[in-house]
């Protein structure tokens, strides 16, 4: 059965070619347009990895890993922040929240496939 991805970011354009680039690679993606649709679709379904930007509108991508994290179904989900914030300070905000790896925009498709490969097979 196909791995399925959460792919939270409040560019369509964005989810739409992480959806495409994953699709094409064989995985199930769910699509959410910021941190607490991310965490609507989390809840009434479980994934196996979640993909998050950080600056979206209502909630940002910490808040959502943070939340996650709270959900016992989601203590040990490999959570990868896709994201323009790039600084180490951010990288380690996003590890403190839970993050287990960082992708920096404009990602490319070939990498992405290589790290979810990495984290969930």
């Amino acid at each position: 059965m196909a791995k399925t991805i959460l792919a939270v970011d409040d560019s369509s354009s964005l989810r739409q070619m992480v959806a495409f680039s994953l699709k094409a690679a064989g995985y199930q993606v769910v699509e959410a347009v910021d941190g607490q649709d991310g965490l609507e679709k989390a809840k009434l379904q479980n994934v196996d990895l979640v993909l998050t930007d950080q600056n979206m509108p209502k909630m940002d991508g910490l808040q959502l890993i943070k939340h996650l994290r709270e959900l016992p179904s989601y203590a040990k989900t490999p959570i990868l922040m896709l994201t323009t914030e790039s600084s180490d300070e951010m990288k380690a905000k996003g590890r403190a929240a839970g993050a287990n790896g960082w992708l920096v925009k404009p990602f490319d498709p070939q990498r992405l496939i290589e790290v979810v490969k990495k984290v969930i097979g």
